[in-house]
C-alpha cells in the first residue's frame, strides 16, 4: 500500500477557452490542437460538454453529468481529442457545473423520475425541493412553471395533451413529455370500463388482465412514501405494471382501442370547457402542479439557478448526489483525460468550502490510482487507506492541492478568496476589470460625470442604483426565495419569547433590506464560527439597512444580524442552533443571485456613463484603476494565488475585449465626446419615434447606443451583407440591453412597441447614403478610437500574458474581435483563417526575421495579425521560460519624463532570469486625430523607463527580436520610450549580454 507517490497538479502556462456544441465538436477541436500548440497554448479549457439539453450552445443546461453530450461527440472522438492533446504535451481543463441541471428535457431521467414518483423517487433528495412549502396546496408536490399562459387557459385551448406510449401515460407540455404518477393511471383505465367489458365474454383474459393491472396499481405504495422498502417496491412494481399494460395492448386490439379512446376523451374538445374536467382532475393527482411561468416568482418551491425556471439546483452537499454527478469527471481525471477543472457558479453551492475540499480529496484518489500500481476499485478498506494517506499529506502540507482547480467567483472591491478554499484561484474577472481600468483616464471622472448627467439627466448615485435594482429583483424575480427565508426566520423567532413578537412581514422586509445592502455576493459560514471578513460584511449590510429604514424597528435588524452571525442565546437548544445555521447557509445561497441579477443584469444596463467599465466583476461607479492599484493587485495575486486564471474576455463578458478598449479611449477625450454626442443626438432627433409622449429611445439608451456603435464597428470596409449583419447584431443587442435594464421593457413583460421603436431608430441612423449627416460625423471619431483600440488591445493582451497568473484566451480573440454580450460572443470562430494566418506568419518570420515582420504588421494593424503574432511570440517564450513567471518576484517599475503616466511596466524576477515588461496606455492623447502610430519622439518626448538594478545593459525585445542598449541617466539605467516603442508599443526584455 505504501508507495512514495504524491500527485502534483499540472500548472498551465496559458489556457484557451473553447465553446463546445453541435457546431463545434470534439472532432473540430482535434483539428485545431496543433494550431493552439503552435500559438503557445499549454491547456485547452473546455466549456461543459457533459450531456446537455438538445440544441444547447453553451452546455450549462446539463441533463446528465454521467455521460458525454452526444451532439459534441462520443467516447471515441473524445479520446481522439485527448490523444492529440497528449501528443503535443498539452493539458485539458473542463468546465464542470455542480450547482444545477436543466429540467426542461426528457433526457433528465432523475428529474423525470421525481415528477413521476414525487417524494418516493430515489432522486427526490437530489434536487433542492421544499416538499412542505408555505403554500399548503403544494405539499408533496413540485411547482412546474412551464406554461406560457394561465393553467386553465392552456388546458382549455388543448395545450396539455395526454399521450400513451410503451405502457406509460404522459402529459405533453409543448415539446416536453412529463410522466404521470402511476396510481393516477386508474382514472384513465377505469373510465368507461363497463363499455369495454361488454365487448368480451365473461372472464375474458384481456379484461381479467386489465383488472389485475388495476389491482396492482391500487396496491402501489404512494408517491409520498418514505420507507426505503416501500419505495423500492413502488419502483419495481410500477415498471412491471407498465410492461404488462403495454403487452396487453399488443395482445388485445380492443384494449388498445379502449385506451386510445379514453386518451381522446381526457384531451377534451376546444370550445367545450366541461370536456377538460377529466384532464383537470387527472393533473390534480400528480406529484407536480403545472402553472403559468410567472407564478414561479412567488410560489416556486425548488431552488433555481438565479431566476431561470428551467435550471433546478441540485443538493451537492448530499454525498450520494456528489458521488453520482462526478462519476464521469473522476473517470476522466483518473484516465488522465482531464488535468484541471473550472467550477461553475461556486457561490450557488450550499457549502462551497466543503465541496472544494471534497473535490481535491476525490481528485487525489483518482490520481493516486492512476499514478501507481494501486488498484482502481473502490473497496471501503482501500478508500479508508487513501483517506488516511491524504490526510497525512495535508498535515505536513496544509496548502497541498493535488489537482488544478479554479472557481468562477466574482470578488468585490477588497474581497479575497477565503483562505481555506483549496483552489488555485478564480477564472479572472477581477483581473479583467483591474487591467481594463488602467486604460481609463481616472482623472477625467468628474468631466465624464457632468457629461453623462447633462445628456441623460442622470443625477444619481451608482451604489443607490444597485440597492434599488436589487430590491426590484427581489420583487419581480426572486420574491419566492425571499418569502421562504422569511418563513424560516419566523419559525426561529417563534422559539424564543424575546423574538416571538416579530411579525412575518417585518422579518421579510428586514431580510430584503439586508440583502439589498449586502456588499459582496455571499458569505461562507458553515459551522458555529463565522470568518472575521464575513462578520464585517454582515454587520456593514445590517448597519446600512438600518440607516435606510428608520421606520423599521432596529431590533428586527439586530435579530437578523444575530442569526446570520450565529449568535444564538445560551438557552438555545441544539435543534435551535442547527436551525440558525441552516437559515444562515440558505441566506448565503440567495444573496449571490440577487447581487448578480441586480448588479450585472440590471444596473449595468442602466448606468451608462462609460460602458467599458460595466463588465462582470466590475463596479462602474469607480472610474478606472490607478497604476498603483493594478500593481498592488498583481503583487497580492503573486503572493496568494500565483496560478489563478487571468482573463481579458470570457463567455460571460458584457463586451469583447477589443470593444472595451475602443470605448475606454473616450475617457481621455471627454470634451470631444461631449461635442460629438450632442451633435449626433441633434442630427438623429427626427429619426426617433414617440410612444405616449415619451421619446424612443430615451436619452440614456441613445447614449448607450453611440458607445456600442463606436466599439463594435468592424475594421475595414464592409460589403452589403456585412453591413446588414452589423445592423442586426446591434438591434439584437439593444433589445437585450433594454430588457435587462427593466426600465421601458423587460424579459418578464416585453414592451414590443417600444423595442420596435428602438430597433427602427438603429436602422434609420445607420441608413447608408450621403444625406446621413450622423454617419458622416460618426466615422472619423470611430476611426480615431479604433486606432487607439489597436494599441490598447495589444497592451492589454501583452500585460495579461506577463502578469502573475495563468493567461486565458477566449476563443477567437487572438485576432481583433468586436463582439458584444452573448449570444453574439458565442458565434462560431473561423479557425481555418487563423490556422492559415499563423502558418504564414511563422514562414514570414523565418524569411525576414521578427523585427521586419513586426514593422510590416504594425503598418497593417487593422487586420489583426499583429495581435496574433504578439501572442505567438510571448506565449512561446513564456512556455520555454517558466521561471520568471511562476513563483518569481513581481517588481513594479517607474518611468520618468513628460509621458510617464502613459506606460505600465514591471519586472518578473526568477531565480535564474529577470524579464522586463512594458506597455503603452492612454494613447488617445499621445496621437494626433489623423495620426497613425503613437511612436517616436513626438509621442514619447523625453520619457524613459527606469530599469531595476543589476539587470544588465543590453537587452533583446522578445516581441520583435530587436536589441536595445540601456543608457545612464542620473545614476540610473534607463531606456528612452521613443527607442523602446520604436516599432510596437509593448516590450518584453531579456538580457542580451550572454
Amino acid at each position: 500500500m505504501a508507495e512514495n507517490y504524491k500527485p502534483a497538479a499540472r500548472i498551465p502556462t496559458a489556457t484557451y477557452r473553447l465553446q463546445f456544441n453541435a457546431g463545434f465538436t470534439f472532432a473540430d477541436a482535434t483539428r485545431i490542437i496543433g494550431y493552439l500548440n503552435d500559438l503557445g497554448i499549454s491547456d485547452v479549457y473546455a466549456s461543459s460538454y457533459l450531456a446537455a439539453k438538445e440544441g444547447s450552445v453553451h452546455g450549462y443546461d446539463v441533463v446528465n453529468q454521467t455521460v458525454l453530450n452526444k451532439e459534441v461527440g462520443d467516447e471515441q472522438s473524445h479520446l481522439a481529442m485527448v490523444e492529440e492533446l497528449k501528443r503535443h504535451g498539452m493539458g485539458h481543463i473542463l468546465d464542470f457545473v455542480p450547482n444545477h441541471m436543466c429540467i426542461e428535457s426528457g433526457e433528465n431521467l432523475w428529474w423525470m423520475d421525481v415528477l413521476e414518483n414525487g417524494m418516493s423517487s430515489p432522486y427526490a433528495h437530489f434536487f433542492d425541493i421544499d416538499w412542505e412549502p408555505v403554500k399548503k396546496e403544494l405539499t408533496g408536490k413540485v411547482l412546474l412553471p412551464l406554461l406560457g399562459d394561465q393553467y386553465g387557459k392552456v388546458l382549455e385551448s388543448g395545450g396539455l395533451q395526454l399521450i400513451f406510449k410503451e405502457g406509460a401515460f404522459f402529459v405533453q407540455v409543448y415539446a416536453l413529455q412529463i410522466p404521470l404518477e402511476p396510481r393516477s393511471y386508474l382514472q384513465i383505465l377505469q373510465y368507461r370500463l363497463d363499455a369495454l367489458k361488454e365487448k368480451f365474454p365473461a372472464e375474458a383474459a384481456p379484461v381479467e388482465e386489465l383488472l389485475s393491472i388495476e389491482t396492482a396499481l391500487q396496491h402501489l405504495p404512494l408517491a409520498t412514501e418514505q420507507d426505503p422498502e416501500k419505495m423500492g417496491e413502488r419502483h419495481r412494481e410500477k415498471e412491471i405494471i407498465k410492461k404488462r399494460l403495454w403487452q396487453l395492448c399488443h395482445e388485445s386490439p380492443e384494449v388498445a382501442a379502449f385506451i386510445a379512446d379514453n386518451v381522446k376523451s381526457f384531451n377534451g374538445s376546444k370550445g367545450d370547457p366541461r370536456s377538460f374536467d377529466l384532464m383537470d382532475k387527472l393533473l390534480r393527482d400528480q406529484a407536480y402542479r403545472l402553472s403559468y411561468w410567472r407564478v414561479a416568482t412567488e410560489e416556486i418551491n425548488y431552488r433555481r439557478f438565479f431566476d431561470i425556471n428551467g435550471l433546478a439546483a441540485i443538493r451537492m452537499e448530499d454525498q450520494a448526489v456528489y458521488d453520482l454527478t462526478h462519476t464521469l469527471l473522476f473517470r476522466l481525471i483518473r484516465e488522465g483525460k482531464v488535468t484541471g477543472v473550472r467550477i461553475d457558479h461556486v457561490d450557488g453551492l450550499y457549502d462551497p468550502v466543503s465541496y472544494l475540499q471534497n473535490l481535491q480529496k476525490s481528485s487525489y484518489f483518482q490520481l493516486r490510482q492512476a499514478g501507481s500500481t494501486f488498484p482502481a476499485d473502490n473497496g471501503e478498506e482501500k478508500k479508508e487507506a487513501l483517506e488516511k494517506e491524504y490526510n497525512a499529506l495535508l498535515e505536513t502540507d496544509p496548502c497541498y492541492k493535488p489537482f488544478y482547480a479554479v472557481v468562477e467567483k466574482i470578488l468585490m472591491k477588497g474581497e479575497l478568496l477565503p483562505d481555506q478554499w483549496p483552489v488555485f484561484g478564480t477564472t479572472g474577472y477581477d483581473f479583467l476589470n483591474s487591467l481594463n481600468g488602467i486604460f481609463v483616464a481616472t482623472e477625467k471622472a468628474k468631466q465624464m460625470d457632468r457629461l453623462y448627467d447633462r445628456f441623460v439627466k442622470w443625477g444619481g448615485d451608482f451604489p443607490d442604483l444597485v440597492y434599488e435594482k436589487k430590491k426590484l429583483v427581489m420583487q419581480v424575480s426572486l420574491s419566492g426565495e425571499r418569502n421562504m427565508l422569511a418563513h424560516q426566520l419566523n419559525n426561529i423567532a417563534e422559539q424564543d419569547r424575546l423574538t416571538r413578537d416579530f411579525t412575518l412581514n417585518s422579518l421579510a422586509r428586514a431580510i430584503s433590506e439586508v440583502i439589498a445592502c449586502f456588499p459582496v455576493y455571499r458569505t461562507y459560514a458553515n459551522s458555529a464560527s463565522v470568518r472575521d471578513k464575513d462578520v464585517q460584511y454582515i454587520e456593514a449590510a445590517v448597519y446600512k439597512a438600518k440607516r435606510r429604514n428608520p421606520a423599521i424597528s432596529g431590533s428586527v435588524f439586530d435579530f437578523v444580524r444575530d442569526v446570520l452571525l450565529l449568535k444564538s442565546p445560551e438557552r438555545a437548544t441544539e435543534n435551535d442552533r442547527r436551525a440558525w445555521l441552516y437559515f444562515a447557509m440558505r441566506f448565503q445561497q440567495i444573496t449571490g443571485p440577487v447581487m448578480a441579477k441586480g448588479l450585472e443584469d440590471t444596473a449595468f444596463y442602466v448606468y451608462n456613463r462609460l460602458v467599458s467599465l460595466n463588465d462582470v466583476g466590475g463596479m462602474p461607479g469607480k472610474f478606472g484603476t490607478t497604476l498603483e492599484a493594478f500593481h498592488g493587485q498583481n503583487l497580492d495575486r503573486n503572493k496568494t494565488f500565483p496560478h489563478a486564471m487571468i482573463a481579458t474576455a470570457t463567455h460571460d463578458s458584457k463586451r469583447g475585449e477589443d470593444v472595451r478598449t475602443r470605448i475606454d479611449a473616450l475617457s481621455e477625450i471627454p470634451e470631444l465626446w461631449q461635442k460629438s454626442v450632442v451633435r449626433w443626438s441633434r442630427f438623429n432627433k427626427g429619426k426617433s419615434t414617440s410612444i405616449e409622449n415619451q421619446p424612443v429611445p430615451d436619452r440614456n439608451e441613445e447614449y448607450l447606443l453611440y458607445q456600442i456603435l463606436l466599439g463594435v464597428w468592424p475594421a475595414g470596409e464592409m460589403d452589403q451583407e456585412e453591413y446588414k449583419s452589423l445592423k442586426g447584431r446591434v438591434r439584437d443587442y439593444m433589445v437585450k440591453a433594454l430588457r435587462e435594464a427593466k426600465v421601458n421593457t423587460s424579459w418578464v413583460s416585453p414592451n414590443t412597441a417600444y423595442e420596435e421603436g428602438v430597433t427602427s431608430f438603429v436602422d434609420r441612423i445607420l441608413e447608408p447614403g450621403p444625406e446621413n449627416v450622423f454617419l458622416r460625423e460618426f466615422l472619423p471619431l470611430q476611426r480615431r478610437l479604433a486606432r487607439c483600440g489597436i494599441f490598447s488591445s495589444l497592451s492589454q493582451t501583452f500585460l495579461k500574458m506577463v502578469s502573475p497568473g495563468v493567461p486565458d484566451f477566449y476563443q477567437g480573440t487572438e485576432l481583433f474581435e468586436f463582439t458584444l454580450v452573448d449570444p453574439d460572443n458565442r458565434r462560431q470562430v473561423d479557425y481555418g483563417k487563423r490556422v492559415e494566418l499563423l502558418a504564414d506568419l511563422k514562414a514570414r518570420e523565418a524569411e525576414t526575421g521578427p523585427e521586419a515582420l513586426c514593422r510590416e504588421l504594425m503598418g497593417k494593424a487593422k487586420d489583426g495579425r499583429i495581435k496574433l503574432y504578439l501572442i505567438y511570440r510571448v506565449l512561446n517564450y513564456r512556455r520555454s521560460n517558466r521561471g520568471p513567471f511562476e513563483g518569481g518576484e513581481y517588481l513594479p517599475l517607474e518611468a520618468k519624463g513628460t509621458r510617464e503616466r502613459h506606460i505600465c511596466a514591471f519586472a518578473r524576477k526568477g531565480k535564474e532570469k529577470t524579464v522586463i515588461a512594458a506597455a503603452a496606455r492612454l494613447v488617445a492623447t499621445l496621437m494626433p486625430a489623423e495620426g497613425s502610430l503613437p511612436l517616436g519622439e513626438e509621442a514619447w518626448q523625453d520619457t524613459v523607463l527606469v530599469l531595476p538594478e543589476g539587470c544588465g545593459g543590453r537587452f533583446r525585445n522578445i516581441v520583435n527580436g530587436e536589441e536595445l542598449e540601456a543608457q545612464e541617466q542620473g545614476g540610473e539605467q534607463v531606456i528612452p520610450l521613443a527607442r523602446l516603442f520604436g516599432q510596437v508599443s509593448v516590450a518584453l526584455l531579456e538580457s542580451a549580454s550572454a
